[in-house]
């Protein structure tokens, strides 16, 4: 009991305890059009830290693409379509889909896959120009896709 005590504060105090409910990126379930049913992580998304995600340049970056009439974002992009009134234009499983992996349902989109880590052809070690080495991490974690979908729940016309 003692040593079962002392490796599960080891596990949280070094930052890499994962919720029993969260999904990890390798084992998401989507069905054939992409959608994602399922809570990544079992926690309810927080509109206001999906906000900070969609427009903080080192997180999600949302806005370096798409356009979101309600944020304050300086600079918004016109590569991807406005996302003002996403939640008319699909469910809520859809938006984790697109999020988490948007090439499941637009094959041809240039948008990052955020809770991807594996089934790249040549992931790079950031700007240094060589091949990655070891596990990748995904782009933004299960709690973050949760909140940006709760974020984009909120954009009705």
């Amino acid at each position: 009991m003692k040593r079962t005590a002392i490796a599960l504060a080891a596990l949280i105090g070094s930052g890499t305890f994962v919720s029993a409910e969260t999904v990890t990126p390798d084992n998401v379930v989507m069905d054939e059009y992409g959608s994602i049913e399922a809570s990544l992580t079992g926690v309810a998304g927080d509109p206001a830290a999906g906000a900070e995600v969609m427009s903080s340049r080192g997180l999600g970056n949302c806005v370096a693409c798409h356009q979101v009439s309600a944020l304050s974002a300086a600079f918004q992009g016109n590569v991807g379509p406005s996302l003002d009134g996403a939640a008319d234009r699909w469910e809520e499983a859809q938006l984790r889909g697109i999020v988490s992996n948007a090439k499941m349902t637009f094959p041809d989109s240039v948008m990052p896959s955020f809770y991807k880590t594996s089934g790249f052809i040549r992931p790079g070690n950031a700007f240094t120009g060589k091949a990655a080495e070891g596990a990748l991490e995904p782009l933004l974690t299960a709690q973050q896709i949760e909140d940006v979908v709760a974020y984009l729940a909120t954009l009705k016309e």
